[in-house]
């Protein structure tokens, strides 16, 4: 083949490529047209239903899908406490939620703002900050009603959040492999809750039945991004990717998943307790595994699992067997409780 011919090959590759990259970004637009939630048209906050009465047993943490639900500690204290505990770490969950959106929100926007008019990727990053809002509506009205006292990340996280969104720019493929490790773990929580069929109080079903259904378009557009994008990085770029994905995973899902400082003192909870729930135990650790099976599948079909970063991966405790497909169950026995 000429080097004329080899190019115009190239051409036509590269045209098909964006061609079909473009056709799943419209897929993604038009689901965010014709199926978004509104928090306040589809959660009846003021009906009884979604009253936040004291004593109420549904939010005692469950043993099977929470790790301190399952831990003997928890399950010894007087059910007064554990409600308040269970509410207080709920709260905070969705705190840290609408706090990581907020990031998300200003990068995506940061990133838009240098795309060209006419834009597929535009568009749809527009529909999804547009949801990602509604998100952190929702979500602060759940902590107003369940626990307002609930402070959300951690302080250094906090402290670095005005800087994060800047990445967007500066290395986009390192700012959506930063989504990502922001989505994956609370979609992957709040799916195993959803599928225990354990009863919780309806604004957490209802509030995470949104956000598991809207996560699906926002995980999906991260990974075809990176798919389209880290093939064109140069080899050093993507090695030096390859090396800080796993880094940015495990910083990020610790952030999301382990409760600040205030929560341990504020219920008088033992270190002990802490390690054994991060991650100090053999079923803490699968958990901790199995939240990444989507990425480590993402990694390697984009050429990102290499031989150091096989070893990155296994330093940071998040190795383990990729997914075969986006979502696969875990048929493994995962569960927290003994």
């Amino acid at each position: 083949m000429t080097s004329m011919s080899a190019t115009k090959a190239r051409s036509i590759d590269t045209d098909a490529e964006t061609e079909q990259y473009n056709e799943a970004l419209q897929l993604l637009t038009e689901g965010s047209v014709h199926k978004h939630f509104d928090p306040y048209l589809d959660i009846d906050w003021e009906s009884a239903e979604y009253a936040v009465p004291p004593g109420d047993r549904r939010w005692i943490l469950p043993a099977k899908t929470d790790p301190l639900g399952g831990h003997p500690w928890y399950q010894a204290l007087p059910e007064d406490q554990q409600i308040a505990i269970g509410m207080w770490r709920q709260a905070n969950v969705a705190k840290v939620g609408l706090q990581f959106e907020n990031i998300l929100i200003r990068g995506m926007m940061q990133y838009v703002f240098s795309l060209p008019n006419g834009s597929a990727e535009a568009r749809y990053c527009t529909h999804e900050s547009i949801e990602e809002c509604n998100h952190t509506l929702m979500f602060q009205e759940m902590v107003n009603r369940v626990d307002p006292d609930a402070p959300g990340m951690n302080r250094p996280m906090r402290m670095v959040s005005p800087i994060l969104p800047l990445f967007a720019t500066i290395l986009p493929e390192l700012f959506f492999v930063g989504v990502l490790a922001g989505e994956e773990p609370i979609d992957h929580i709040q799916k195993s809750i959803l599928r225990s069929g354990e009863e919780i109080h309806p604004i957490m079903e209802g509030v995470m039945a949104i956000h598991v259904a809207e996560e699906a378009r926002h995980i999906s557009f991260a990974h075809q991004l990176l798919r389209r994008r880290v093939p064109k990085m140069s080899k050093i770029g993507r090695f030096f990717l390859s090396l800080a994905f796993p880094i940015t995973m495990r910083i990020l899902c610790d952030v999301i998943v382990i409760p600040p400082k205030k929560f341990w003192q504020k219920f008088d909870i033992p270190k002990q307790v802490k390690d054994d729930l991060f991650w100090g135990t053999e079923a803490s650790q699968h958990a901790l595994q199995d939240y990444f099976g989507d990425v480590r599948m993402l990694a390697t079909d984009t050429g990102m699992m290499n031989r150091a970063a096989k070893l990155m991966w296994k330093v940071c405790g998040i190795d383990g067997k990729a997914s075969r497909f986006r979502s696969e169950p875990d048929r493994s026995s995962s569960q927290f409780a003994a």
